[in-house]
């Protein structure tokens, strides 16, 4: 194991490219990630109105919409290439359009509709425009139902009663201001560990098979034997540099950030041990299919989108189709940055992440032994091409 791990961290520091994944990736980006999503919070996104209804209920809308932490009605414009226009010069990052039957609609007690066009630029324009507008249309709906109900017949106090018949109040305890950062980075943060372990090794073994060299290649004093020794000489060298990225991401960036920590550090270094570990079975096993040095960077743009969404972070996993659900458990990521939600973000202790944590090493013991079958395949082909090219010359 000990020839193995020299032989491993030397491949490592000599490969300048695998070099430069573990360090910028793994030391700048989360930096880097974190600095673009600095300021999650955007105030007063500045908008432009274009009022064809010109009614008593559009003009209520636009004033609520102005009064909202979101959105800062900048210009009301007379017709929509106004501002297009203003739109163009970057004066404004988004567009409300009322259209001329919008009060027309509301009167007749008719479906009235209003459009947004939001800035794609940047996501928090898109989230200030639609939350805004969102949260003014919901009170408005719930107005104009009080007015239809009292005209009617229905006293005030009832009409109410009808429309809110239980109260309730939103309470959103671990992301108050909506800030996108929080809402985004807990979720990014241990998928940087999986996704940079993942490319650097498979760019590594990419080299090695470019140079006609093998990482399943045993010492001949094994004989051949010794697969568990291999997986495990490897895997302790990324098991240990991660172990340290790991901690930096999940520890010392949230500090630099202030980004909540809630956590109890000890919960959250059981949580990083078992999740490399899991992570370095994981790479091995996947990074077995790679041939050639750059095909670690298409799987990087392919991958890494849909690993984030399979983390569960922006949509409910109970809501996941079957096969993307089935095909999530494939990734540690979706088990550990839910558990690492629920233990830095939420609070929480190991027993409600026990769940995640459990399959994590479920995860472990079971892309440990495919690692190892990996290895051996290729240690019999290696031991055997002789006979193996001997065989496809034949057929």
């Amino acid at each position: 194991m000990l020839d193995i791990f020299n032989r491993e961290l030397k491949q490592i520091l000599h490969d300048g490219g695998v070099m430069i994944i573990f360090i910028v990736a793994g030391f700048l980006y989360p930096i880097l990630y974190n600095y673009v999503y600095k300021n999650g919070i955007l105030e007063d996104t500045p908008v432009a109105v274009v009022d064809r209804a010109c009614c008593s209920d559009s003009r209520r809308m636009i004033r609520e919409m102005d009064a909202t932490r979101e959105l800062n009605i900048a210009y009301r414009c007379t017709d929509l290439e106004e501002a297009k226009a203003l739109f163009q010069e970057r004066k404004v990052n988004g567009i409300i359009l009322f259209p001329e039957d919008f009060g027309e609609k509301l009167a007749y007690r008719e479906t009235a509709t209003f459009s947004i066009y939001a800035d794609m630029s940047s996501f928090l324009y898109y989230k200030n425009l639609l939350m805004g507008s969102e949260f003014v249309m919901l009170h408005e709906i719930n107005q104009i139902k009080i007015e239809r109900l009292a005209f009617d017949g229905l006293t005030d106090q009832q009409a109410d009663v009808s429309v809110h018949a239980v109260r309730y109040e939103d309470i959103n305890p671990y992301n108050r201001a909506f800030s996108y950062s929080i809402f985004l980075i807990s979720a990014i943060l241990l998928l940087i560990v999986q996704q940079v372990m993942f490319y650097g090794m498979s760019m590594s073994v990419g080299t090695m098979r470019e140079e006609n060299r093998s990482f399943a290649s045993l010492p001949d004093t094994l004989q051949g034997r010794g697969v568990g020794r291999v997986v495990l000489g490897r895997g302790a060298v990324y098991w240990l540099i991660f172990m340290i990225i790991g901690i930096y991401v999940a520890c010392i960036v949230p500090a630099l950030f202030r980004f909540p920590q809630r956590g109890d550090f000890w919960d959250i270094l059981l949580l990083l041990a078992i999740f490399v570990t899991d992570c370095v079975f994981f790479s091995m096993t996947w990074s077995t299919l790679v041939t050639r040095r750059e095909s670690a960077f298409v799987l990087f743009l392919f991958m890494s989108p849909i690993c984030v969404f399979l983390t569960g972070f922006s949509w409910p996993t109970t809501a996941f189709p079957a096969f993307w659900r089935w095909f999530s458990y494939l990734f540690p990521s979706t088990f550990g940055c839910q558990s690492f939600i629920n233990l830095n973000t939420a609070g929480a202790d190991l027993e409600i992440a026990a769940p995640q944590l459990r399959a994590l090493c479920i995860q472990s013991v079971v892309y440990f032994v495919l690692a190892c079958v990996a290895v051996y395949v290729e240690n019999f082909a290696l031991r055997n091409k002789d006979k193996i090219n001997k065989l496809q010359l034949i057929s």
